[in-house]
């Protein structure tokens, strides 16, 4: 059962100087992180109130089925996408993440974000589960390419081998990029902390990487909403990532309670 739930900044009083404690002396720390966020740079999250997959259908835009009968609609979808992400910029709850890296001796940061703000941020080793929206590769040779700020041209998506561009993310139906995936649970199984921030916790095998692969580990969350996991963790933060992150490290940095 999670320890406490923060519901204001007494209970954050309470429970931010327990995850620096547990921060500081681990000696290695993963972080699992989702859409939440980035919701505070500007970009919707997928199934929280007004995210995306409440106006369209997830077989239309994010699947291979969706992509073969109108990757012309997907492409517009995604050049959307692309065009905001390049307008966001890394918020508080990211720049934290990447102190909190420097903070640390083994640090793993996995990702179901596809927007690039943890890198912006500075964050070094990233692991992006989901792949992210700087390159397109081909449907058929898996050739690879970089598109720019506006995404791909729509008059660009055949490829001369016979195949199509299609973005480099991984979709609904799609399994995860072995590497990324085997990085992942590796560092999940041997931290002594996670934390997992901004996520609905109900997209697998991601998910899993919270609770499933390490039970000694001390695991918080920091979300806004309950989810799956919030009665099998350390302890809950209910708050967003740019506010919460930044208070843990702050008290990393000054060792004492905040």
């Amino acid at each position: 059962m999670a320890e406490a739930y923060g519901t204001g900044w007494g209970t954050f009083q309470t429970l931010i100087p327990n995850v620096a404690a547990a921060l500081r002396q681990a000696k290695s720390v993963f972080v699992l992180t989702g859409s939440g966020i980035s919701a505070e740079s500007g970009l919707p999250t997928f199934r929280g109130v007004g995210g995306l997959w409440r106006t369209h259908r997830v077989e239309e835009l994010a699947s291979p089925e969706g992509f073969a009968r109108d990757p012309v609609l997907v492409w517009t979808w995604y050049n959307e996408r692309k065009g905001a992400h390049e307008g966001a910029q890394p918020n508080a709850g990211h720049d934290a993440l990447a102190q909190l890296e420097r903070f640390s001796r083994d640090f793993t940061l996995a990702t179901q974000n596809v927007d690039s703000l943890h890198l912006r941020a500075g964050s070094r080793n990233v692991v992006e589960l989901h792949g992210s929206l700087r390159e397109a590769r081909c449907t058929h040779c898996d050739a690879r390419r970089p598109f720019e700020a506006a995404g791909l041209p729509l008059d660009e998506i055949a490829h001369s081998c016979g195949g199509r561009w299609r973005p480099d993310i991984v979709w609904f139906g799609e399994s995860l990029p072995a590497a990324a995936w085997q990085r992942a649970r590796e560092a999940a199984s041997r931290a002594d902390v996670i934390l997992v921030v901004g996520t609905s916790a109900v997209v697998y095998p991601a998910a899993a990487l919270a609770t499933n692969y390490n039970r000694a580990a001390f695991v918080a969350e920091i979300n806004p909403e309950p989810t799956p996991i919030s009665d099998r963790v350390a302890c809950t933060l209910r708050g967003s990532a740019a506010d919460v992150l930044p208070r843990i490290v702050e008290a990393i940095s000054r060792d004492e309670t905040v």
